[in-house]
């Protein structure tokens, strides 16, 4: 039976090679790469993306700490869903070279979000650090 630091390094891995993934076929949608036509493009991020979501469910369950009971899971699931509708935008939905940079960027910033949400177990990470 894998335990709480198992599934922890493998979230945390996940989430890395999500953001790598993210950033990188970002800077390809940008020069109009044709390795996003790529078939591994295509199928790894939604590999990992898997993992990374059965972690995190593994990991609230082990903690026992759920989305809509604790205040940090529902700023990170919630901001998880606004990073994949920008990533969405960014990589896929977007009309102009324009919005699609502009929601890249933006999924960039609700990343740095959530991670910061992960860390500080805060939902306004931000409220207590020094000015």
């Amino acid at each position: 039976m894998m335990d709480y630091a198992t599934f922890k390094i493998i979230h945390v891995a996940c989430v890395a090679a999500s953001y790598l993934l993210f950033v990188t076929r970002g800077v390809w949608m940008m020069r109009e790469s044709q390795f996003l036509q790529q078939r591994w493009v295509r199928i790894v991020p939604h590999v990992i993306d898997t993992v990374l979501l059965a972690s995190a469910i593994a990991l609230t369950v082990i903690l026992r700490e759920y989305p809509l009971t604790h205040g940090w899971l529902t700023a990170k699931v919630s901001g998880l869903i606004v990073y994949i509708g920008l990533g969405t935008a960014a990589l896929k939905r977007g009309r102009t070279s324009r919005g699609r940079i502009a929601a890249w960027i933006a999924a960039q910033l609700v990343f740095i979000y959530i991670v910061a949400v992960a860390f500080t177990r805060n939902p306004m990470p931000w409220i207590g650090f020094p000015q």
